[in-house]
């Protein structure tokens, strides 16, 4: 079998993606009923953390085990990637251990370096360049909250904030999927040229259309979702000044911007947010928001992504097979000779 990861939602098809999103959705609806199947059972997953995460670790633990696997979180500090060992043999040790590495990374050249001598499939926690899991759970939600009469092509999304790895991921699986996708945001802090032309590439063959404007209210207009996320990454901390100046008041998605979009726009933002900052309270806690759900969906298509991409992988031996190699092992246990009970 090709072995794949998932470290970039560019590396896969339309319908691929819509095929790993209807999977998590399949599960979703047997957790909601008390019956997820324990795809996973005996697997175990590797989750390497150069930073702290809630979300990421929280959903990442618990659908392994939901699913009937382990999880284990190395976390920050712990192992030192390409520092105390290389990355080659990092990824190598790692893949005799575990079925599935899930890493969050600083930089995305630790990712992919990881995936380059992985034996199973590496799974993209977040990196300084994208999300690729978020943006999987993102387009879910929205599915799950699409307006009546519309389908998935037919959607307006709004990114308003600076060129984060989120906006990165969010713009091209949008345009990707065909959806219209507008990022509103000073000129200084609109998504860089190559980003830019990934998206219209994905366009011209989906039909999705890609807007970038320094106009948040026009970027509002025709929206079904507006999206934000923070302002600053790690590392960025010296700009905050200069990038508070940059977008507030005018970039921030208040009441104020959120009353120019459509009564039925929602609002989204991956988490965690600087409440009061990108986002007002008002607009954060508002009937129309649906961040919560976003968070909750990250459990569920975590679970889709490690079926997607383990179970497949998986040995599936009969139960005859099963019991022929418990008979054998604990026949050589009960043997006085074995001395092991003397």
């Amino acid at each position: 079998m090709v072995l794949r990861h998932f470290l970039d939602t560019q590396d896969f098809s339309k319908q691929e993606l819509l095929d790993m999103i209807e999977l998590s959705r399949m599960i979703k609806a047997a957790d909601k009923q008390g019956c997820t199947p324990p795809l996973l059972a005996g697997a175990s997953l590797a989750m390497i953390f150069e930073e702290p995460s809630t979300r990421t670790r929280v959903s990442f633990e618990v659908a392994m085990t939901e699913l009937g696997g382990h999880a284990l979180y190395l976390k920050p500090g712990e192992i030192h990637l390409g520092v105390r060992e290389s990355l080659h043999d990092t990824a190598k040790v790692l893949s005799r251990m575990s079925d599935v590495i899930m890493a969050r990374t600083l930089k995305h050249e630790t990712m992919t370096g990881l995936a380059k001598d992985a034996e199973v499939p590496v799974i993209n926690g977040l990196t300084d360049y994208n999300h690729p899991t978020q943006v999987v759970c993102d387009v879910m939600t929205m599915i799950e909250h699409m307006p009546a009469g519309k389908k998935l092509e037919d959607l307006h999304v709004t990114f308003i904030g600076d060129a984060t790895n989120v906006l990165s991921s969010e713009m091209l699986i949008c345009t990707k999927l065909g959806m219209h996708f507008t990022h509103a945001a000073p000129k200084k802090y609109q998504a860089p040229a190559e980003w830019v032309s990934w998206a219209q590439a994905n366009c011209a063959e989906s039909g999705g259309t890609l807007t970038i404007t320094d106009d948040p209210v026009a970027a509002v207009k025709q929206a079904d979702f507006i999206y934000t996320d923070l302002w600053w990454w790690v590392g960025q901390e010296d700009e905050i000044p200069e990038r508070r100046a940059a977008f507030m008041p005018d970039f921030q998605v208040s009441s104020k911007l959120f009353s120019q979009a459509p009564a039925h726009a929602k609002f989204m933002h991956c988490l965690p947010a600087s409440r009061g900052v990108e986002a007002t309270d008002e607009v954060m806690d508002h009937p129309r928001s649906i961040i919560f759900d976003q968070a909750e969906n990250r459990l569920h298509t975590e679970k889709g992504l490690l079926v997607y991409f383990v179970y497949p992988r998986l040995q599936h031996p009969s139960e005859a097979l099963k019991a022929f190699h418990q008979g054998k092992i604990e026949a050589f246990l009960n043997q006085p000779q074995t001395g092991l009970f003397k």
